[in-house]
């Protein structure tokens, strides 16, 4: 599976969970082996694991060696759960395909330079534009502190 392919699957799994991951952004991941999904997840709520985490347990060891599909930056901060970067570095993935870089001030390429530090290749850019469009409320939010006018939207039809 190309990363295209991947990244299109981790932008659709990470839209499955796009209303219960608030504050944190909505995240897909896939871990390929040899080109094969062995593992995927989506940011979990609050609190719960985020993406990588679920799709490295779901790999297990056919993590090692093997290449994430993220489509937002790995975190690289210690908030309710530990860095995702970290988690990818001692998982033994060798390769990271990120859609984009995390505007938040607490990630803004440093999960990506963590992960290259680590001897990890990184790329960025793989699907950015359907990322972009799927994250678009929350990137919004971390660049101006305001919730888009979308959000306003569907927190007003649906109540919240």
């Amino acid at each position: 599976m190309r990363d295209d392919e991947a990244m299109r699957r981790a932008v659709a799994l990470a839209e499955t969970v796009r209303r219960s991951t608030a504050p944190n952004p909505w995240v897909g991941c896939l871990i390929l082996s040899d080109g094969e999904v062995v593992g995927e997840g989506a940011t979990q709520p609050p609190g719960g694991d985020h993406a990588e985490v679920v799709a490295l347990r779901r790999a297990g060891g056919r993590s090692r060696g093997a290449t994430a599909v993220v489509s937002l930056e790995p975190c690289a901060h210690h908030g309710r759960t530990a860095p995702c970067a970290d988690a990818l570095i001692e998982a033994g993935v060798t390769r990271v395909a990120i859609a984009l870089l995390d505007p938040d001030s607490r990630v803004a390429g440093e999960g990506a330079a963590r992960l290259r530090a680590a001897g990890v290749e990184v790329s960025v850019g793989a699907m950015e534009r359907e990322a972009r469009h799927s994250l678009a409320p929350y990137l919004h939010h971390r660049r101006t502190g305001r919730a888009s006018a979308w959000s306003r939207q569907q927190r007003a039809s649906t109540g919240a």
